[in-house]
């Protein structure tokens, strides 16, 4: 159990890198709004994270070029000496929300065998959402080359009593500041303090996985310890890379090789900073012919909203956020496969949602918003939410690729 967790040694950008140009947000956002990555693109400069990742916006463009971009520019960052490293330390990372809302994290690294998305299994790590394994193979492609991993991976944790973070960021002003400053694009304001007494700590959070902790929390010691939030895929890309690489390593020097961890950010499910958002759809290739199937495919005694060409059109749903997603994913999922031509991207954000379905013709959902404070029990109860579930924030609100650590 004691190698859950690491305490990594961290990679930074060095003293006069600019930070605003260097941080971007996860690359699985504005999947279809490529004006976004182009404004991006024309700020951020040569010494940017928006080099070393691939926006899933551009994914099946220039796929081997943008490959081999990716890996020539870690290596070149590498042999420049951009980083600097903060080594025995956990990172305190506050994130200000553009709606002024504080969000609270630790920077750590856990063990990909403690892992699992597959639902209802026994490991300490467990996904919320249905992971989608098409998504796979590029982020897997990507890591298998890389030199070193910046994450978007957030982590939660079911820490009720507010022991662990809330406390270190009360005592922020005595520890040593790493970053302060403006994210680009809209996202906020990130500063970020170095954690001595890492250890400690990690203790703490071993402590919730105390078997009468389990119990009196759950009913039940199945171990849990942290759900993922966001970047289920990238989490499991790297489970998938480290599992193919695995058995060519001896067994005595598996549990220390760099690429066996995941850097992330952990953040308290309870933190009055978190809120979860809904992901909603927008259907390529659709019409009202789609929103009439829908109305007759889907009811309840909930209502929500389809929008095409602008108008609004409400459809019945089930009062369980959670059902309701399940009803509506489903009746999506079996649409396109009789209907070719039809397609479906997810978004964060009501307004980008209609604006993405009405420049490209198509029928944006509106999908219902799931509560917080009972995702551990769901999880270990019924397995996994349906695939794009929530969203810990709104789009811009994602975690910013910052920090990074040497994996091979």
């Amino acid at each position: 159990m004691n190698n859950i967790i690491q305490i990594p040694e961290i990679l930074l950008p060095k003293s006069g890198i600019d930070m605003t140009k260097w941080s971007v947000v996860a690359c699985d956002q504005f999947t279809s709004q490529r004006e976004y990555w182009d404004a991006l693109d024309a700020q951020c400069g040569d010494c940017s994270a928006l080099r070393v990742v691939y926006p899933e916006a551009y994914i099946g463009d220039n796929e081997e070029q943008r490959l081999s971009s990716i890996k020539a520019t870690m290596n070149s960052y590498i042999e420049r000496g951009v980083f600097r490293k903060i080594d025995g330390n956990l990172i305190l990372v506050e994130r200000t929300l553009n709606t002024g809302a504080v969000r609270v994290g630790l920077i750590i690294a856990v063990s990909l065998d403690a892992y699992d998305y597959k639902p209802l299994n026994k490991n300490y790590i467990k996904a919320t959402e249905q992971t989608v394994v098409e998504r796979l193979p590029v982020r897997a492609r990507i890591r298998s080359s890389a030199v070193f991993e910046m994450p978007h991976i957030m982590l939660l944790m079911d820490d009720r009593k507010r022991s662990i973070i809330e406390p270190l960021y009360e005592k922020r002003n005595e520890l040593e500041k790493l970053y302060d400053f403006d994210l680009n694009m809209n996202g906020g304001h990130l500063r970020g303090y170095a954690v001595p007494d890492a250890r400690e700590v990690v203790d703490k959070m071993y402590a919730l996985i105390s078997t009468d902790e389990l119990i009196g929390k759950y009913g039940t010691d199945n171990p849990f310890l942290f759900a993922v939030g966001d970047g289920n895929h990238s989490l499991a890309a790297a489970k998938k890379y480290w599992d193919d690489i695995k058995e060519s390593i001896p067994v005595d020097q598996r549990a220390d090789h760099p690429a066996a961890y995941a850097l992330c950010e952990l953040v308290n499910l309870h933190s009055d900073g978190l809120s979860f958002e809904p992901i909603h759809r927008v259907v390529f290739g659709a019409d009202e012919k789609f929103i009439c199937d829908l109305k007759k495919g889907v009811c309840g005694t909930a209502t929500s909203t389809a929008f095409y060409n602008g108008i609004a059109y409400k459809f019945s749903c089930s009062e369980s956020a959670v059902d309701a997603i399940a009803d509506i994913q489903e009746f999506i999922d079996d649409y396109i496969a009789s209907h070719n031509g039809v397609s479906v991207d997810y978004i964060h954000g009501t307004e980008h949602v209609i604006d993405v379905a009405k420049k490209s013709n198509g029928v944006a959902i509106l999908m219902p918003s799931i509560g917080k404070d009972d995702l551990f029990g769901y999880v270990l109860k019924r397995g996994i939410l349906p695939r794009k579930s929530f969203s810990m924030g709104e789009a811009e609100d994602k975690r910013y690729y910052t920090e990074a650590r040497i994996i091979k």
